[in-house]
């Protein structure tokens, strides 16, 4: 028997002193990449142009409230036991539990296969491995069905959070409320997609990441502890849990630094989408290198924290490193050597060189394994700091979309004025009643607090069809967004019809994507149409009243498809909007200068059409040949002011 006397004290100093230097080090390396990262968000861009100050960023970090926020979307992600979602997240936990076990029979096998060759016994060394060959496709199955079932929950996660979300995006107007009353969420298109996507991956593998390692935590805890002592586990979990104190310390920065990369990105392809859509404007204007500075600033901007962000994780990935892995696994070894060296333990004290030699190799490769489990659970935090910056957008979307549905906005608001009384958004009352616009004590209000016309009264009933008028920014827009319900109503009464009898045609119409069928109809589907009744025939009279039955024939049909909004001449698309309009038959129709680009006698036949059909009209137009389809007229006079009278009394006094 080898003398291992000179092994059997272990010097017990050694190891916190070395932790010690470890962590002392690791400490004066972050603190000098702090001070070398820390540098706040440039006041200006390369290009020159002003940047606003940003809002203090909010504080993210992994705490009780990012577990709350994170179970309110995990109730989303998985709404029961008995769902798909579950099914997954038990296919997983089953996966994990059998490589665990594949690992533990690898370990044993391997470990075989070594002693026997060691001993030169071939008949072993074949019979074990064999063993392995076939157990390799098992082994190989297990782990791909992992993969699957995470892979299946990243897409059935981010399934269930975008359908719920979008279905309070698209309901109550709350896309128009956050894009035009609220200013609380500039970049809804990202935090709809990117954010809700890296989220739901980030919170599929962190599960896989943190179950793993706990289950080989629990099983070679108790394996190392029944052959070789309670000592060795315990040395490793308790470097487990101040390693992992001190890293979760260092990584707070990183949950905020993520939202703030993922705001960035957002405002970074808002100010491209900008450029497509008025595309046309910028390019009569020939603002190609005004543009240009502006999507170079945004992106500085982005690149600038990117850097930041890189340095950040490169310093982190080190003592990552350091602390995690290496640190781990000499803490493992130092400890499973410990009952190997002490010449008193009772196991060892008449075992063989082989035994021992077996032995070892088991328990340091159990003590690896260990290792290796808590390396990469004090790894998972961070993957849990990054999640807890995606959680905070998307929990952020979420409350704000549930608090427009219920009418509550936040914004910039203009001071009133001295001795008026403030104006409270959503104080105003409306009633619903057939046939009838009534505004009682309605101040025309702008979301921010302008007020434009200080008491709206006045009553239209169906049959009166009313000219609106008056400069621009009198307010005329401003009646129809709260009369549609766009806006908030800020004081008095407004009785009204429903949503769906009242109607409304801007200048340039809306063009959906889908047949020319779906022109027509928008927003009712073919379904919707055949269940009220309506074929195709009825669809070719609207379009004989609007003199566009041309155009089946042109673009081939009903059931074609093209890009409407390319496809159709200006003057096409108001008269295809006026066949919606047939179409949809509503009590009241709103025509914000939806004829400017029709000819005068094509006008006339749709006016006359909805005077025939019932159709009560509010038009706002400047054109003197709509005065005889209307019997009243509101003319603002952007004083704060207005009158409403019969058109008759009022030809003389306003002009274009």
């Amino acid at each position: 028997m080898p003398n291992l006397s000179k092994y059997a004290k272990v010097p017990q100093g050694k190891i916190p002193i070395s932790i010690l230097i470890g962590f002392t080090s690791a400490g004066f390396l972050i603190y000098f990449a702090r001070q070398i990262f820390r540098r706040s968000t440039p006041k200006q861009g390369t290009s020159g142009i002003k940047i606003s100050p940003q809002k203090k960023a909010q504080r993210v970090s992994v705490d009780m409230k990012f577990l709350k926020n994170v179970y309110k979307l995990l109730r989303i992600a998985v709404p029961g036991f008995f769902t798909m979602e579950m099914f997954y997240l038990i296919i997983v936990a089953i996966g994990l539990l059998a490589r665990t076990y594949s690992d533990l029979w690898i370990i044993s096998n391997g470990t075989a296969i070594e002693s026997s060759i060691i001993d030169r016994n071939p008949y072993r060394m074949k019979k074990n491995l064999t063993k392995f060959i076939i157990a390799m496709p098992i082994i190989s199955i297990i782990n791909n069905i992992l993969k699957y079932g995470t892979s299946e929950c990243k897409i059935r996660f981010r399934k269930r959070i975008t359908d719920c979300l979008f279905a309070s995006y698209l309901h109550k107007q709350t896309y128009y409320k956050m894009s035009n009353i609220d200013n609380r969420i500039s970049n809804a298109d990202q935090l709809l997609t990117q954010d809700i996507e890296k989220f739901s991956d980030t919170l599929a593998e962190l599960y896989s990441n943190l179950s793993q390692p706990i289950l080989n935590i629990i099983l070679f805890s108790s394996i190392l502890a029944r052959n070789v002592g309670i000592d060795a586990p315990f040395n490793v979990l308790v470097y487990m849990v101040i390693s992992g104190i001190f890293l979760t310390v260092l990584r707070r920065p990183v949950g905020g630094m993520t939202a703030r990369e993922q705001q960035l990105e957002g405002e970074f392809r808002y100010v491209n989408s900008r450029i497509i859509t008025n595309s046309e404007e910028i390019a009569f204007y020939q603002g190609d290198d005004r543009e240009k500075e502006t999507v170079d600033t945004y992106f500085s901007r982005l690149i600038s924290h990117l850097r930041e962000l890189i340095g950040f994780h490169l310093v982190m990935g080190f003592i990552d490193h350091i602390v995690a892995k290496y640190m781990a696994t000499t803490i493992g070894y130092l400890s499973v050597s410990i009952p190997f060296m002490d010449l008193t333990t009772v196991k060892f004290l008449n075992a063989s060189p082989e035994k021992l030699r077996e032995d070892y190799y088991m328990s340091g490769r159990h003590l690896v394994r260990l290792a290796q489990a808590v390396g990469r659970l004090v790894l998972a935090g961070r993957e849990m700091t990054r999640l807890a910056g995606y959680t905070q957008r998307v929990i952020q979307l979420r409350d704000v979309m549930l608090e427009l549905e219920h009418g509550k906005y936040e914004r910039t608001m203009i001071q009133p004025k001295e001795g008026e009384a403030p104006l409270i958004p959503g104080s105003g009352r409306i009633i619903t009643q057939d046939r009838v616009i009534r505004f009682e004590g309605v101040p025309l209000v702008t979301p921010n607090g302008d007020c434009l016309v200080r008491s709206l009264d006045f009553e239209v009933t169906s049959g009166m069809n009313v000219l609106v008028c008056g400069p621009n920014g009198c307010g005329k827009s401003s009646l129809f967004r709260i009369l549609g319900e766009l806006w908030p109503l800020f004081g008095g009464q407004l009785t009204k019809p429903h949503r769906s009898n009242l109607f409304y045609i801007p200048q340039r119409p809306y063009m959906t994507i889908g047949t020319f069928r779906d022109q027509l109809i928008y927003p009712d589907t073919q379904v919707d149409m055949e269940a009220k009744g309506v074929n195709d025939n009825d669809l070719m009279q609207y379009l004989e009243q609007v003199q566009l039955t041309n155009l089946l024939e042109r673009e081939d049909g009903w059931d074609a498809i093209h890009d409407w909004m390319d496809v159709l001449s200006g003057g096409e698309k108001q008269r295809v909007a006026m066949a919606r309009l047939f179409y949809h038959h509503p009590q009241f129709a709103i025509l914000d200068e939806c004829t400017s680009a029709v000819s005068m006698d094509v006008e006339a036949s749709m006016y006359q059409h909805c005077r025939k059909e019932g159709i009560t009209l509010f038009t706002v137009s400047h054109r003197k040949s709509l005065w005889q389809h209307h019997e009243y007229v509101i003319q603002f006079d952007s004083r704060g002011d207005y009158e409403f009278k019969k058109i008759d009394e009022a030809t003389d006094e306003f002009g274009t």
